[in-house]
């Protein structure tokens, strides 16, 4: 087996159809598989992986319900892989034609990728230019120690290899274990690709409580990560509570302009954001995570 592509799900009743559906029509001429990983799932989910058996030959669920984590569940699948690589994809987003053959074929020549995203298709305009999309023209980099390149899990290509010999994602982590995966890599000495034909369509949050607590987690998350690989570079940070506060003044002033839906979506975002740093201030003790003036 060539490429076995990872899917981790949980109560993806809504969407995995449409992720299956976008895998069954893709051509290579290498032998792949896909492995859905059950994290607990109560819902149809299963049952619509099941009825698409005939039209994915080498289609297969493993169960992953020790424990709830996609850091967890994207291990289990690995664990149970039988590709020499590994493409990992997320139940609630769909792959884009020729997306196997071109994260197959770049990881041929590359030990470890990230592919391509457009938040376009599956979202309306307002959330999709409220949130913007990170990784659409080349890697997000991280704005403090290490300022490395980083990518959405579930857009991340490796060889199984690589993956065992870092122990696979962090499970103590319930957030940004993506960015921590990509950074223990790069240290590790492995190079992050960016594989601008090999398209991922991402679906974004459409609910601005939603919106608000994915920024509170991943603003949070960023703390910790920053406190871990902060105490390995030991760099002096400048005026970390002064930026801080400095992004609370930009926020508020902007709040007599609000006026359209992705004007509130943003809003929710940079607060978010905001209690989310402080959250992790306090949780980890350590001085919000540095953001650009």
């Amino acid at each position: 087996m060539k490429v076995s592509v990872i899917i981790p799900c949980y109560n993806a009743g809504d969407t995995i159809g449409v992720q299956l559906e976008a895998l069954a029509n893709q051509n290579w001429s290498e032998p792949w598989e896909v492995i859905v990983v059950n994290n607990r799932s109560t819902d149809q989910s299963m049952l619509i992986v099941e009825g698409f058996s005939d039209r994915l030959r080498n289609l297969r669920i493993v169960d992953a319900s020790a424990r709830q984590g996609q850091a967890y569940a994207r291990n289990v699948g690995v664990a149970h892989a039988l590709g020499e690589t590994i493409a990992f994809c997320d139940a609630d987003d769909e792959v884009a034609s020729g997306w196997v053959s071109a994260i197959g074929e770049a990881l041929s020549i590359y030990d470890f990728v990230a592919c391509r995203t457009d938040t376009e298709k599956l979202n309306p305009p307002w959330v999709y230019a409220a949130l913007g999309n990170s990784q659409r023209e080349g890697l997000q980099k991280i704005w403090y120690p290490p300022y490395l390149p980083h990518a959405g899990g579930g857009t991340l290509g490796v060889k199984r290899s690589l993956h065992e010999a870092i122990g696979g994602f962090d499970e103590t982590l319930s957030y940004l274990e993506d960015t921590d995966y990509c950074f223990r890599l790069q240290l590790a000495g492995v190079q992050l690709h960016f594989v601008p034909d090999a398209v991922i369509h991402i679906r974004l949050r459409d609910k601005l409580i939603s919106i608000y607590r994915q920024a509170y987690h991943w603003a949070e998350y960023n703390v910790k990560g920053y406190k871990k690989y902060h105490l390995l570079t030991g760099e002096k940070v400048v005026q970390p509570w002064r930026r801080y506060l400095y992004h609370w003044k930009r926020m508020l002033g902007q709040i007599p302009e609000v006026r359209r839906k992705r004007d509130f979506a943003r809003l929710m975002w940079d607060l978010g954001w905001q209690v989310g740093l402080l959250r992790g201030t306090v949780k980890y003790g350590i001085h919000p995570a540095p953001v650009p003036w």
